[in-house]
């Protein structure tokens, strides 16, 4: 089971408390685990990524063992210890202020 810690406003939105669990067949990438989330709770779809591209959204970072992810491409694998639970993929909103 792979472990991703949604920010609180999505996690509102999704009505899910703290780590959502999901269950990734095949390789874990970001796109593997975004495709998972998105079909477990359709409403985050368009929050994280583009309806039509799939990329990531501006001012959304993803993190894999305290290393920023965000730039990679979606279907480079995730660390392992992300794939097998022992840690979470963080996502994360920026913010930005002047």
């Amino acid at each position: 089971m792979v472990r991703v810690i949604l920010p609180q406003h999505l996690r509102t939105l999704a009505k899910v408390d703290g780590e959502v669990l999901l269950d990734v067949i095949g390789p874990v990438t970001q796109q593997t685990v975004l495709d998972v989330l998105e079909a477990r709770y359709p409403v985050l779809r368009g929050t994280i990524r583009d309806h039509v591209t799939k990329r990531r959204r501006p001012f959304i970072r993803f993190f894999a063992c305290e290393q920023d992810v965000s730039h990679e491409s979606p279907e480079v694998p995730l660390p392992e210890s992300v794939a097998r639970g022992e840690e979470p993929l963080l996502i994360v909103g920026a913010m930005a202020g002047g």
